[in-house]
């Protein structure tokens, strides 16, 4: 009896180290790109170099991991190249929008992809947007806007740095306007600091970055922040959900904002054998504890609360998933 049950045992692990040894073959020597869809200098960038500095160690076969930027149409370019164009062996990964999923339902244009068919991988970081203003506007809280129209800086129509304020005027009647043509967030906040335009709408961590001094010196109002809670960080600023006086208003801004928890999450192309998106997903999960990944998203003031690959592909599916009425309620304030 223990003969045959020790023989099968033996027959399992040596086929999963033959497994586990024909992964490493495959990216030994090899050089995985990191598509980011974004310009350089935000958090989003910051988060993938980070990612690429340490996850090819944790990856059997230990291949180098290169990031390199494919900006363009809110990384609707970007998701698209992976989706069509990138080898489907497991040598790309990529980074894009946390909308992805929302805006391929809502049918926005530009979309060439189908997030459910991506391989997703991990995320580091949910994503909470705010919108803020200098300090020389005559806007301190976000009922003024209501009233008063407050420029922004705007980048790619399909990103939420455009989506966000959009869905604000349309569905609850606020007066934010948009300059287009900005080619990334650090390119806005420098339109801001030199008096182009009033504010912008990007991730908190990416203000943390690049200006720490706006925060510390209070050159900044910060008026609304997108999420379904408030962040700790932001206490006394208001969820969008929180502005909304009808149910069904705040039913639709919380679809909205539930982009948030995909947040930085990185995917790889749709039909990469089983073997090598596990690796993969456990690899990131290593690289979200190694020690010197840790330390060095500290030093950049960046955060992180990881979420494993098996629910980021259940989340994708979920936000595919809306219900007819709400995808339509949705769509109407998408939609031009």
């Amino acid at each position: 009896m223990w003969k045959p049950m020790m023989a099968a045992l033996a027959l399992i692990f040596v086929s999963a180290q033959a497994q586990a040894q024909s992964v490493a073959d495959f990216y030994r020597g090899k050089t995985i790109d990191l598509i980011i869809g974004f310009t350089t200098g935000g958090s989003n960038d910051a988060y993938a170099r980070a990612l690429a500095r340490h996850m090819g160690k944790h990856i059997p076969g230990q291949p180098q991991v290169v990031a390199r930027n494919m900006p363009g149409a809110g990384s609707f370019q970007a998701a698209a190249h992976v989706y069509s164009v990138a080898p489907q062996d497991g040598t790309v990964l990529s980074i894009g929008a946390p909308t992805l999923s929302l805006e391929q339902k809502m049918g926005v244009q530009g979309v060439r992809f189908d997030t459910a068919q991506f391989n997703w991988i991990g995320r580091i970081n949910p994503l909470i947007n705010m919108i803020f203003v200098s300090d020389a506007v005559p806007v301190m809280k976000v009922e003024d806007v209501l009233t008063r129209e407050t420029v922004l800086a705007g980048t790619g129509a399909g990103s939420t740095v455009s989506i966000y304020p959009t869905v604000m005027n349309r569905l609850l009647g606020y007066k934010f306007k948009l300059v287009m043509g900005y080619k990334g967030t650090n390119e806005a906040m420098l339109a801001v600091e030199r008096g182009e335009v009033e504010g912008h709408n990007t991730a908190w961590e990416a203000l943390k970055v690049a200006h720490p001094d706006w925060l510390a010196n209070k050159k900044i109002r910060i008026l609304v922040q997108f999420g379904l809670n408030r962040h700790p960080d932001l206490s006394d600023v208001p969820t969008v959900i929180e502005l909304a006086r009808k149910y069904e208003d705040k039913q639709i801004l919380a679809a909205l904002v539930s982009a948030t928890e995909v947040g930085t999450s990185f995917f790889t192309t749709p039909k990469v054998p089983a073997e090598r998106v596990e690796a993969l997903r456990r690899a990131f999960d290593a690289t979200m504890t190694d020690k010197e990944f840790r330390d060095e998203l500290t030093q950049m003031r960046l955060g992180l609360s990881p979420m494993k690959g098996e629910e980021l592909q259940q989340l994708s599916h979920n936000l595919g998933a809306l219900p007819e009425a709400l995808t339509q309620r949705l769509k109407a304030v998408y939609s031009e």
